[in-house]
Parts: C-alpha cells; sequence; structure tokens
C-alpha cells in the first residue's frame, strides 16, 4: 500500500528542477497569454452586438508573433526568441528567489493555463470539423480539375472533405479531447489524446505541405508539457506495475470569495469559448459553411460546359490542347463563381492555412491549391443580361470581363463581350450532362 505521504507534494525541489521550471514557465506563460498589442487591438474592434464564430476562432487561435507572418523565418524562429527571453528572465529569477523551496502552486496554476489555452486551439478546429464545413464537399470545378494539376494540401483536403461523416468523427474526437482538458482529473487523458491526434495533424501537414505545422507542433507542445506531469506516474503504474498515487496538489484560496470567483471565470469561458462558439459554428454549417460564397449564381445553370464555338476579335479558334488563349470548358458553380479552364498561366494560390473571410470575393478555398482553372466571381445585371466578372486569384485580380450572356435553351449559354486584354469574346457553352460516380455511389447503377 502506499504510504499517505507520497500523496503530497514534495516540499523541496531540487535545484535543477527549480531552473527548469523557471524556464518553462516564463517560456508557456508567453506562448499562452496574448501579450501582443495587436491581439488586443483585434479584440476592441470586434463588433460584439454581432459576434460572429470567425471572431473567436481567431481569439483562440493566438500565438505570439515577434517576425512578420510571411517572414520565411517566422513560426519556428518565434519560438527561438521565446527561448531565448525565458533563458534571460530565468538567469534573472534564480538570481533573485534563490532561497524558494519548491514552486507547487505556481507549477499548478502554469498547468491551469497551459490547459485552458490548448483546450480553446483544438476546440476551435474540432468544432469545424464537427459539424462539417473545414474541409468541405468539393466544388463542380475540383470535380474537374485533372489530379496533377492539384496541390498535395488540395488533394489531401479533398480526399477528407468527400466523407464528411469521417470529418465529423475526426471532429468529435479532438473536441472530446479539448473538453477533458477542462478538469484536472482528466486533464492527462485529454493531452494523450491531442499528442496522438494532433501529432498526426502535423505529419500530415509535413507530407501534404500544409501551412498550419508550426501551430499544430505547438499544440502538441503543449499536450507533451500536461503529459509530462504524470508521465512517470503512468510508466510506473502501466510499465512497472508499481503501486501508484496520484498527484494530489490543489489550488489555494486565500479568501472564501476566490472559490466562487474560480467557478464564475470558468464558466464564463467555457460558455464563450465552446457554448457560443459551437452555436455560432453550427449556426455558419446550417447556412452552407464558410468555406464557398453565399451569394447565388445564375439561376439553374450550375454544371460543367463544353466549348463549342470560340471566337476573338471575330476570328474563331478551333479546339486545341496547346492554345493558351481559348477556352476549353467553363463551370458554373450553384454559387456565384464561375471557372474558366484553358491553357493559359496560373499562378497557385497555395493558400493553405485556415482563414475564415466575411466576405464572398475574399474566399478563396475553392480555387486554393489548384492551376488550369482562373476563377472568377461574378455579379449579374438581369435587365441587362450582363455578367461581371473579376479574377479570385490575389495574383490575377487585376483581370476583369464584362460579358453579355444569352440563354437559347437550357442546356446553351451564349457569352460576348470583352475579355482581360480587351479583346473583343464569344463564346458558344453546351452543358455536359455528366454524371459523377463520386456523387452517385458506388452501389448505384451508373449509365456513361
Amino acid at each position: 500500500m502506499t504510504h499517505p505521504a507520497n500523496l503530497l507534494p514534495p516540499q523541496k525541489w531540487k535545484a535543477s528542477w527549480k531552473i527548469l521550471f523557471r524556464f518553462f514557465f516564463i517560456y508557456f506563460i508567453i506562448q499562452c497569454i496574448p501579450l501582443d498589442v495587436k491581439y488586443f487591438s483585434t479584440l476592441f474592434h470586434i463588433h460584439w452586438g454581432a459576434l460572429s464564430f470567425r471572431d473567436i476562432f481567431y481569439l483562440a487561435r493566438y500565438t505570439p508573433k515577434f517576425l512578420p507572418s510571411d517572414s520565411p523565418f517566422g513560426g519556428f524562429a518565434d519560438w527561438g526568441i521565446i527561448a531565448f527571453i525565458a533563458l534571460i528572465g530565468t538567469l534573472v529569477w534564480t538570481y533573485l528567489d534563490r532561497q524558494r523551496q519548491e514552486y507547487n502552486q505556481l507549477y499548478y496554476w502554469l498547468r491551469v493555463i497551459v490547459r485552458y489555452r490548448l483546450a480553446i486551439g483544438v476546440i476551435a478546429y474540432g468544432l469545424l470539423k464537427l459539424f462539417p464545413q473545414q474541409l468541405p464537399y468539393p466544388s463542380i470545378s475540383q470535380l474537374n480539375t485533372q489530379y496533377g494539376d492539384l496541390s498535395d494540401w488540395k488533394i489531401f483536403a479533398m480526399s477528407t472533405g468527400v466523407v464528411p461523416s469521417m470529418e465529423t468523427f475526426l471532429g468529435l474526437v479532438e473536441t472530446v479531447a479539448g473538453l477533458l482538458l477542462f478538469s484536472r482529473r482528466t486533464a492527462t487523458i485529454g493531452a494523450g489524446i491531442i499528442i496522438t491526434f494532433t501529432g498526426n495533424v502535423f505529419m500530415s501537414n509535413l507530407a501534404y505541405e500544409g501551412g498550419e505545422y508550426a501551430y499544430s507542433f505547438y499544440l502538441v507542445i503543449l499536450a507533451l508539457f500536461l503529459l509530462a506531469y504524470d508521465a512517470i506516474r503512468i510508466i510506473n503504474l502501466l510499465t512497472l506495475e508499481q503501486p501508484t498515487a496520484p498527484n494530489t496538489v490543489r489550488p489555494y484560496f486565500a479568501k472564501p470569495w476566490h472559490r466562487s470567483a474560480r467557478i464564475v471565470l470558468k464558466t464564463l469561458f467555457i460558455f464563450f469559448f465552446v457554448g457560443l462558439y459551437g452555436y455560432k459554428t453550427y449556426a455558419s454549417y446550417q447556412h452552407n459553411g464558410y468555406q464557398y460564397p453565399e451569394a447565388p449564381g445564375l439561376t439553374n445553370a450550375a454544371g460543367i460546359y463544353n466549348v463549342s464555338a470560340f471566337r476573338i476579335n471575330n476570328q474563331e479558334l478551333p479546339y486545341s490542347l496547346t492554345d493558351t488563349v481559348r477556352w476549353k470548358d467553363v463551370v458554373f458553380e450553384k454559387w456565384a463563381t464561375l471557372s474558366i479552364r484553358s491553357n493559359r498561366y496560373v499562378h497557385p494560390d497555395l493558400a493553405n492555412t485556415e482563414e475564415i473571410y466575411p466576405k464572398d470575393e475574399e474566399k478563396n478555398y475553392e480555387l486554393a491549391g489548384s492551376q488550369s482553372r482562373h476563377y472568377y466571381s461574378y455579379g449579374i445585371d438581369a435587365s441587362r443580361q450582363v455578367l461581371f466578372l473579376q479574377n479570385k486569384n490575389k495574383y490575377h485580380q487585376q483581370e476583369k470581363l464584362e460579358l453579355h450572356y444569352t440563354r437559347p435553351d437550357n442546356s446553351r449559354i451564349i457569352l460576348s463581350g470583352v475579355n482581360e486584354k480587351h479583346d473583343s469574346v464569344y463564346v458558344v457553352l453546351d452543358k455536359i450532362n455528366k454524371q459523377y460516380p463520386l456523387i452517385e455511389g458506388r452501389r448505384k447503377p451508373l449509365k456513361l
């Protein structure tokens, strides 16, 4: 039987433990608590009367930045700067606090800060998957883009997006792991799940060239710190099969009202980052998510169209695999996006980090990580039957087209007007009655 004295925290730490604790305390405080002026600027500019899940998501995804976001030395280099600050702070702290015997209470509160920071970090992403919208079902344009014209990250995103139930399951695991961190009794279990789950996310980001590898590894580091608290006890219990008692360090409250304040603050924190954020995220899911534009496209036009005829400056151009001017096919999405496949160069917009844009023209998920297609958002002047096209790619935003449209029947659209080079164009589009095995299902007969 374990002696009751073993249930008590050590009253005297080794000198090496105290030095390590001082370093990690400063390091994780800087990593977890917002100290950036930009963070508070964002906080104060939030329209609280019309709070969206986007606002809460960015608050939860905060990480300290010392270098510009687009700097090649950003991410991990920021950690090096923080470690250097922590090292200097450790030297000063050690010199000024040489008589201290232990940091049991301070260690407890550091774990609380890390637990809550890690919890909102994984829940912010978990709820986006639980209500499957982070990786949405592929658009018509994406289904008609050749495999070789997609980046590794986009292939991974589309492969997950075609199985919404799988995405929901992943979100459930991530969300439950985050919820376990809100209690010190289950924090170690939650940290263990996160190390496995988010560790796999980190490896996937490396393998598929995703842009979240630094942030996902940041979450893994936080989880490793939490797991280290019980690591020796876990080894003694599961590997060495020795009697093991849990650590019973509890917070010290000098006044009775401190305990009540703790409960109130914890309740408000969970309500904001879990309850309210979950409600707002579900509402977004009910409105078809956030990755694709919301404005409706041309009525009953969604589908892929073959370019039956193409004239530029009144000169007919025959179909060609190599021609950089002639269009090959055109896709109208259900929303106000039109994509044109041609042999004209597309500067790829990788955009492989999770961003939530409030405006339709800013939403770039559909074109991110793909080539061979130019994506245009468009406005409709129904009275004049005119489409006003704007290239959505940030590298081609100077391209604007104004095209008059006519619809002789339900399967044909004729476009005429001026292209991005101010040349006159005339295009006849005939709808292809294409069936997608991915949509029809493997068990349904498919007639080609």
